[in-house]
C-alpha cells in the first residue's frame, strides 16, 4: 500500500504512515480505503495483539484532509457520504478489540487528529513542531471525522467547545492536561514509547475536572454551557458564519442522543457546509494564502540569514520578534538604550507568556533573546545585506536615515521602509540607489497581523522585491506586492471606508449604530472603533497627506473633522477618549461630547443598509480603483491584502470575490444610485462599469 507499510515485533504491528511524493501526510478517501484493509489485516492476523500507529515524516503525523480533493467535489451530497464513509472506519477503529496507540510528532490536525482520537490511547512528543487542533471552522466547515464528538469525551465540554468554535492550536502539555493525549515523551523515544504501551494492557487514567465541569457535566449544566456558547457565537458572528452553529448543534446530538446520532449528524453538517458561499470562500482564502508561499525562492544572492532593524519601537520591536523566531540573526538599532530595552522587555515578555502556556521552552527563548544584538551606533549597520526601518512616519526623517545608509552601507545592500502611507516616490527622491529601496508594510501588532504589503516602483530591483518576499515569507507573513502610490492598497482603501464613516455621522448616524451596521456586514471592528484603535491622530496625519490632495482631485470634499478630532487631543484610545470613552475599569462607551463636531447630540435614524452600501461600498470600489490603476496586481492580491490586513469579511472572499457572487451590475447600480443621492465620491470605477456590461469576473 502506497501510504502505509506494516512492520511486526514481538506481537506487536507498527502502522507506518509514509504518503509519497509529498512532505506531509493528508487524509483522502484513498488513504482511508488502505487504512480499511490494514484493519483487516491487523484482525485477521492472530499473531497481531495490538498496533502503533506512527508517521515517518519528520514533522508531521497527519497535516489533516486533502483540501483540494475536497474543492474538487461538487456534489455535496458526496462529501456528506465521504463523512459518513470515514466515520464508519474511525468507528471501526474505535472499536477494534486489539488496541491501536496513534503515536504523534508534528503536525496533528483535523482529520489527522480525528484519527488520533479514534485510537485507544495518544502518546505525543514534547517537540515544538507538535500541534494539534480541529482548525475545520476556519474555513467553513466543520470536523467530519467524529471531532465534534470525541473530543468532548476526551476532555470536558469547556475545552472542547473552546478548541471547536476557535479551531486553535493545542500544544503538547496542555492536551496532556485535558486529556486529549494521554502521555508525553521526547521526540527521539516516540517509538519505542509506543511500543512498551502497547505492550501491556491500556489503562487510560480518568480524567480530572474540576468542580465547574463536574457541574457542567449534567443535563441542566451542558444545556447552560450550549446556550452561551450559542449566544457567544451570534455576537462574535452576527450569524454570517453557519459553522460554528452547525458545530453545536452535533455536539449537542451527540450529547442527548449518543455517539452515532452525533456521528450522523456530523456527516449531515458536512455537506450542508460544504455548499455554502461561505465555506467556498474560506476554503479559497486557505488555498490562496498557501499558494503565497511558494513566492519564496532558495537563490543565494536574494536570500539572508541576518538582518539590521532602525528603530526600536513598537513596530521595531514587533518586527524583530518574528525576525528571531523565524530564524533570523537581528542587529537593532535605536538612538537610545532607554528604547533597545524597552523592545527586548516586550519580546521577552511576549516569549514568557508563551513558556507559560508551554508553547515554547524555557531554554528556546533564551536562545531566540541571543539572536538579537543591540546598539546605539551607526557603524554596527555596515555590513548589512538588508536594513528595515520603522522610524516615525516623517519624509525627512526616513530620507535622512536613507542616505546615512546609503553612505555607509554596500552599495547592493537593501533598504525596506516600514512605511503606511508615505510614497517611496519621495522617500527616494534623492537616493544615490532607488532600485535597492522597497517598501514593507507591516500591520500592528506585528507578531499577530499575518499580512505584509510590500511596495515596489519602477525602479525597484528584481533582487530587492525578492528578498524582501523572501523574509517576509519566512516571518511568517502572506505577501501581496502593490505599486507605489498615495497611500499604496490598504491605507488608502481604508481612508475611503473611514471617510464615509465621517460622513455619515455628518449625516446624523449614531457612533454605535455605524460600527454595528459594519459589524454586521462582517467587519471584526466597525470603522470608528478601529479609528480610535489606530489613533484619530495618525488618521489625520494621513488625510494632511498626499491621500487628501488625492481624494480631493477626485472630486471629494475635503473634510477637516478628523484633523479637529486630533487637535482637541481626542486620539482614541490610547488618550483614554476618542469616538468612545476607556475607563480603566469597566467597559468602554461612546463619547457623546464628540457629536459637537457632527452637529450636535440630536441623532437621526439611518437604515441599516444604506450605512452598510454607503460605507462597505465605498471601500470596494476604491479597491477597484486601484485595480484600474495598476496599484493592485490581481484582483486576488486585493482579496487577501483586505482581508488579511484591514479585516474584510472573509466569508465574502474578499471585495473581489464580493463583487462577483453580487454580481457587478448589482454592485453597479446601487453605486449609481448612491452616486445620484451623495455626488461624485460614489462615481463607480470604470473597471467596475467595464465588468458589469461584459458580465466577467474579477477572480477567475
Amino acid at each position: 500500500m502506497a501510504n502505509f507499510t506494516l512492520t511486526k515485533d514481538n506481537n506487536i504491528a507498527t502502522i507506518w504512515m509514509d504518503q509519497k511524493g509529498s512532505e506531509v501526510n493528508t487524509l483522502s478517501v484513498k488513504m482511508l480505503d488502505h487504512f480499511s484493509q490494514l484493519l483487516d489485516d491487523i484482525e485477521s492476523d492472530s499473531e497481531i495483539k495490538a498496533a502503533v500507529l506512527i508517521s515517518r515524516k519528520d514533522n508531521c503525523f497527519i497535516a489533516g484532509a486533502d483540501i483540494k480533493d475536497l474543492m474538487a467535489i461538487e456534489d455535496s451530497k458526496e462529501v456528506e457520504n465521504l463523512s459518513r464513509e470515514g466515520n464508519k472506519i474511525l468507528l471501526r477503529l474505535s472499536r477494534l478489540k486489539k488496541p491501536v496507540i496513534a503515536a504523534i510528532n508534528g503536525a496533528c490536525l483535523g482529520g489527522g487528529l480525528e484519527v488520533a482520537m479514534a485510537c485507544h490511547y495518544r502518546i505525543a512528543t514534547t517537540d515544538k513542531k507538535t500541534v494539534l487542533g480541529l482548525p475545520e471552522m476556519k474555513i467553513g466547515l466543520l470536523p467530519g471525522g467524529g471531532g465534534t464528538q470525541r473530543l468532548v469525551r476526551l476532555t470536558n465540554l469547556r475545552y472542547a467547545l473552546d478548541a471547536l468554535l476557535t479551531g486553535k492550536n493545542i500544544y503538547p502539555f496542555s492536551a496532556k492536561k485535558s486529556g486529549l493525549v494521554d502521555s508525553l515523551v521526547h521526540k527521539e523515544g516516540l517509538h519505542q514509547a509506543a511500543l512498551q504501551v502497547a505492550a501491556r494492557p491500556i489503562k487510560r487514567k480518568n480524567k480530572k475536572l474540576s468542580l465547574i465541569d463536574k457541574a457542567l457535566n449534567t443535563s441542566a449544566g451542558r444545556n447552560y454551557v450550549l446556550k452561551k456558547a450559542r449566544e457567544t457565537v451570534m455576537r462574535k458572528t452576527r450569524g454570517n458564519y453557519p459553522a460554528p452553529l452547525k458545530i453545536l448543534d452535533c455536539v449537542e446530538t451527540g450529547l442527548e442522543h449518543g455517539l452515532e446520532a452525533g456521528l450522523e449528524a456530523e456527516a449531515i453538517g458536512f455537506g450542508e457546509l460544504h455548499a455554502t458561499q461561505a465555506s467556498k470562500s474560506l476554503i479559497n482564502l486557505f488555498m490562496a494564502m498557501q499558494e503565497n508561499k511558494k513566492l519564496k525562492n532558495n537563490t543565494k544572492t536574494e536570500n539572508v540569514d541576518s538582518l539590521a532593524m532602525i528603530g526600536a519601537g513598537f513596530m521595531g520591536a514587533g518586527i524583530t520578534e518574528v525576525s528571531i523566531k523565524n530564524g533570523y540573526d537581528v542587529v537593532l538599532k535605536d538612538i537610545s538604550h532607554e528604547g533597545l530595552a524597552a523592545a527586548l522587555k516586550t519580546i521577552w515578555s511576549d516569549f514568557s507568556k508563551l513558556v507559560k502556556k508551554k508553547a515554547m521552552g524555557a531554554v528556546e527563548r533564551d536562545r531566540l533573546m541571543s539572536r538579537v544584538k543591540t546598539t546605539i551606533n551607526d557603524e554596527d549597520l555596515n555590513a548589512s545585506d538588508l536594513i528595515i526601518e520603522a522610524v516615525f512616519e516623517d519624509i525627512e526623517l526616513k530620507q535622512r536615515i536613507l542616505a546615512d545608509v546609503e553612505k555607509r552601507c554596500k552599495k547592493s545592500t537593501i533598504f525596506a521602509t516600514n512605511t503606511s502611507s508615505l510614497p517611496l516616490e519621495h522617500i527616494t527622491a534623492n537616493a544615490a540607489h532607488p532600485q535597492n529601496v522597497v517598501g514593507m508594510h507591516y500591520f500592528s501588532p506585528v507578531p499577530k497581523m499575518p499580512l505584509l504589503e510590500l511596495i515596489v516602483t519602477d525602479k525597484t530591483s528584481k533582487k530587492a522585491r525578492q528578498m524582501a518576499t523572501n523574509v517576509g515569507i519566512k516571518q511568517g507573513k502572506t505577501v501581496v506586492v502593490v505599486k507605489d502610490g498615495p497611500g499604496f492598497f490598504t491605507t488608502r482603501v481604508l481612508s475611503a471606508l473611514t471617510h464615509e464613516a465621517i460622513k455619515v455621522l455628518h449625516d446624523g448616524a449614531e457612533i454605535e449604530q455605524v460600527d454595528n451596521a459594519m459589524k454586521d456586514w462582517g467587519f471584526p471592528v466597525g470603522p470608528l472603533a478601529l479609528m480610535d484603535e489606530v489613533g484619530i491622530d495618525v488618521g489625520a496625519h494621513i488625510a494632511r497627506g498626499a491621500l487628501g490632495d488625492m481624494f480631493t482631485e477626485r472630486g471629494i470634499e475635503q473634510d477637516d473633522t478628523v484633523q479637529k478630532l486630533a487637535d482637541a487631543k481626542l486620539y482614541g484610545r490610547k488618550a483614554g477618549k476618542g469616538f468612545y470613552t476607556y475607563p480603566k475599569k469597566g467597559r468602554k462607551s461612546v463619547n457623546k461630547d464628540i457629536y459637537r463636531f457632527f452637529g450636535g447630540e440630536e441623532r437621526k435614524p439611518m437604515a441599516k443598509q444604506t450605512i452598510q452600501h454607503r460605507i462597505g461600498l465605498s471601500f470596494v470600489n476604491e479597491c477597484v480603483r486601484c485595480l484600474e490603476e495598476g496599484i493592485l496586481f490581481t484582483a486576488s492580491d486585493g482579496d487577501l491584502a483586505a482581508i488579511l490586513g484591514l479585516g474584510f469579511p472573509p466569508f465574502t472572499g474578499g471585495p473581489f470575490s464580493y463583487i462577483d457572487h453580487q454580481g457587478a451590475d448589482e454592485i453597479l447600480k446601487i453605486l449609481q444610485s448612491l452616486n445620484e443621492q451623495h455626488g461624485k465620491r460614489f462615481e463607480p470605477a470604470d473597471l467596475l462599469v467595464k465588468h458589469a456590461k461584459d458580465n466577467t469576473p474579477f477572480v477567475g
